[in-house]
């Protein structure tokens, strides 16, 4: 029988402040007041996964347990 493939204990990728702030941007778009954007200037946030993206910026900036972006080496 095959053994299945476990993570170690303790490496969870994204912390609980990481999903409280995602939540808290797609409540934000379901009311309509998430944007886009430096400073909120641009347009209103419709999409999922847009929402999802500024939630995780967010929670980047304040300290977060956030892995970086995908396709950024610096």
């Amino acid at each position: 029988m095959p053994r299945k493939a476990s993570r170690k204990r303790g490496s969870r990728r994204y912390g609980p402040a990481a999903s409280r702030s995602v939540a808290r941007a797609m409540r934000r778009r379901k009311r309509g007041t998430l944007r886009s954007g430096r400073g909120g200037k641009g347009g209103r946030v419709k999409s999922r996964k847009q929402a999802i993206a500024i939630g995780l910026s967010e929670a980047r900036r304040r300290g977060a347990k956030v892995p970086r972006p995908k396709g950024r080496r610096r």
